[in-house]
């Protein structure tokens, strides 16, 4: 599989769309879920990519230690902080706070 390919984005953002409301998953966890383990960096550029797709919820992927890194690709400094916090998740100093509680984990899919 050529991980540059727009077929790579599609998955990332066919995975990015189930995560819950009020919750989050990591650039890393959706790389995995695909069978991309190494590729975070490209589900990165997916989420940066996504911000103009209206039901891509981007703000909902952070990187593993729940730092907020795709932040600076919103309109508005602190829009995926507010956005987050819409949706009762706790972010301080650019940090999710409790992690571990609101962070959601792929599933493989099974086709």
């Amino acid at each position: 599989m050529n991980p540059t390919s727009d077929n790579f984005f599609e998955r990332v953002y066919i995975v990015a769309r189930k995560i819950p409301y009020g919750k989050v998953t990591s650039y890393g966890a959706i790389a995995k879920v695909l069978g991309a383990a190494r590729s975070a960096r490209m589900v990165g550029w997916a989420m940066n990519a996504a911000h103009t797709l209206e039901d891509v919820p981007a703000h909902r992927v952070v990187n593993r230690n729940g730092l907020l890194t795709g932040k600076h690709h919103f309109d508005g400094t602190n829009l995926m902080q507010q956005l987050l916090e819409n949706e009762g998740i706790q972010v301080k100093d650019n940090q999710i706070v409790d992690f571990k509680k609101v962070f959601w984990q792929p599933e493989m899919e099974h086709h």
